[in-house]
């Protein structure tokens, strides 16, 4: 990677975290949610490290989402769960390690595994793939929380937000020069999430 390249991603992920900052002091759940579509939406239009080619039509409409559904957002607590290890390649990245921390419990819908990524400065990291993938999103599904990059919607008391409308789609999904890791099988729905980034 260049140093200007270094730069350029240090400062997306610098505008990731505030664009995660100004949800979570916005004054509900839904305005933070517009905050977010509209920042979201503006760095993938301008910004030098939009996964995006040139000439993507999203780059001028935005990127779909389906309308902001207050009862997907959840405050989840997060209960101890067997261990586990998983080490993903993640391409030019080399491996990506993450440590199963717990299991989040999301009412009328099952549980999602709480994973740790062990590098960085670590960080909570919770994929999702639901019964819309592969058809109304991304096949390899999306993520709801990622802290390492600031993607993260607060919690406490043992507890963790967990607001399925911001669900959003990994760089892979709009450029394969990407590799992502994917939802496993601890991190995989039945039912279909209608919230958060979509396909059309």
């Amino acid at each position: 990677m260049t140093p200007e390249a270094v730069v350029e991603l240090a400062d997306w992920r610098r505008h990731v975290a505030e664009l995660y900052a100004a949800v979570r002091h916005a004054p509900d759940p839904a305005s933070g949610h517009a905050t977010w579509r509209e920042g979201r939406d503006a760095l993938f239009r301008t910004h030098p490290q939009s996964p995006l080619a040139a000439d993507d039509p999203l780059r001028g409409s935005g990127l779909p989402v389906w309308p902001y559904d207050p009862a997907l957002r959840i405050e989840a607590p997060l209960r101890p769960t067997a261990p586990d290890r998983l080490e993903i390649d993640t391409g030019a990245d080399g491996t990506t390690t993450m440590e199963r921390v717990g299991v989040l419990e999301l009412p009328g819908l099952g549980t999602l595994d709480a994973w740790w990524l062990a590098q960085y400065g670590g960080g909570l990291f919770v994929p999702l793939r639901d019964g819309t993938a592969g058809a109304e999103t991304y096949g390899g599904g999306r993520y709801v929380l990622d802290t390492a990059k600031g993607a993260d919607l607060g919690g406490r008391d043992g507890r963790v937000v967990v607001d399925l409308n911001f669900a959003y789609h990994p760089s892979c999904r709009y450029d394969p020069a990407w590799t992502c890791p994917l939802a496993p099988a601890g991190n995989r729905l039945d039912a279909p999430v209608r919230a958060g980034e979509r396909l059309a």
